[in-house]
């Protein structure tokens, strides 16, 4: 090969090299680029999608199951609820009492088979209850129910879950109740069960709930502190037979005795019903007026009849 034919050969090949290089880095490039516009659009309609799109509202079934046994329940109905409410919505589902049917049979032929029932509940919720939270509430609402159609409260146990979670549907809850069947625990018996609850009876006892009013006003702004005495008030309740509370209406001494005795009742009636409306039964709750004639403090002060205007619940 000559070296003209040399030096041509050598300058095509390096018009090839740069024309290869160049597309490497330009048209590739600029594809590329074209490609990322075109996934970032495809992106961006999708983000698009997803924002239109509601989310799928939470729907939990009325299940339960025995691990260690052969019973079993399922349907895809369960109590409803509306945001911020602990009251069931009705009608309830024909498929739920069939299945409370068949757990009551359970429960009643398995007597150390327990029923553990968990309320869930969002921290975007108010709590309208006496109970520490929704959930609990939730739980003890549905437990009532599940006692009004045959099944032992005894075998029943309340909880209360905050679950973020949860979507309503049109601002209703589906289902946003969990079940859990399981055994005594195996360090317990009954009389360690009843020895529990008389240590609960006696702490209720030696710091009772006491609700102030203003005065003569009748109404109820609870602490933390005394919505866990109701929770743990309305389990005494719950789990030992022939079991009552008594509620003790008070005043201070403005007006008659007359007066204030009436006033006193009212109170402890007032009392009664928030309790009943929180699924506390009416038949176990006893009321009665003490008027002006237990005060804790002197009269002789504003902040003393504050004090003195109030109910105490204790635990017969």
């Amino acid at each position: 090969m000559s070296k003209k034919t040399k030096y041509l050969f050598g300058i095509l090949l390096t018009i090839i090299i740069g024309m290869i290089l160049m597309w490497f880095f330009c048209c590739k490039d600029a594809t590329h680029k074209e490609e990322s516009k075109e996934d970032q659009h495809l992106n961006n309609q999708k983000e698009a999608v997803a924002e239109t799109t509601p989310p799928t509202a939470t729907n939990m079934g009325f299940t339960f199951k025995d691990p260690d046994g052969n019973f079993a329940y399922s349907s895809n109905d369960n109590f409803n609820f509306t945001i911020s409410d602990f009251n069931p919505l009705t009608p309830i589902s024909d498929k739920i009492n069939i299945g409370i049917d068949e757990l009551q049979r359970y429960l009643d032929e398995n007597n150390e088979k327990y029923l553990d029932i968990t309320g869930l509940y969002t921290s975007t919720e108010n709590n309208p209850s006496a109970f520490p939270n929704l959930g609990v509430a939730r739980a003890n609402a549905v437990k009532n129910y599940l006692s009004s159609k045959g099944i032992s409260s005894r075998q029943l146990n309340i909880f209360g879950k905050e679950d973020n979670s949860l979507i309503a549907n049109d601002s209703i809850f589906k289902g946003p109740i969990n079940y859990l069947i399981h055994n005594r625990a195996a360090n317990t018996d009954e009389a360690s069960d009843l020895k529990e609850l008389e240590n609960l009876k006696k702490r209720i006892n030696d710091d009772p709930l006491i609700l102030h009013f203003g005065n003569a006003q009748a109404s109820i702004n609870l602490t933390t502190e005394q919505r866990q005495k109701i929770a743990d008030i309305s389990r005494y309740l719950d789990k030992v037979e022939g079991s009552s509370i008594t509620i003790e209406g008070h005043t201070d001494n403005s007006g008659s005795r007359a007066t204030n005795m009436p006033l006193g009742k009212k109170r402890a009636d007032y009392v009664k019903g928030y309790f009943k409306g929180n699924g506390i039964p009416e038949s176990k709750i006893i009321t009665t007026s003490k008027g002006p004639d237990e005060p804790i403090a002197s009269n002789e002060t504003e902040e003393g009849k504050a004090k003195n205007r109030r109910s105490i619940v204790r635990i017969n």
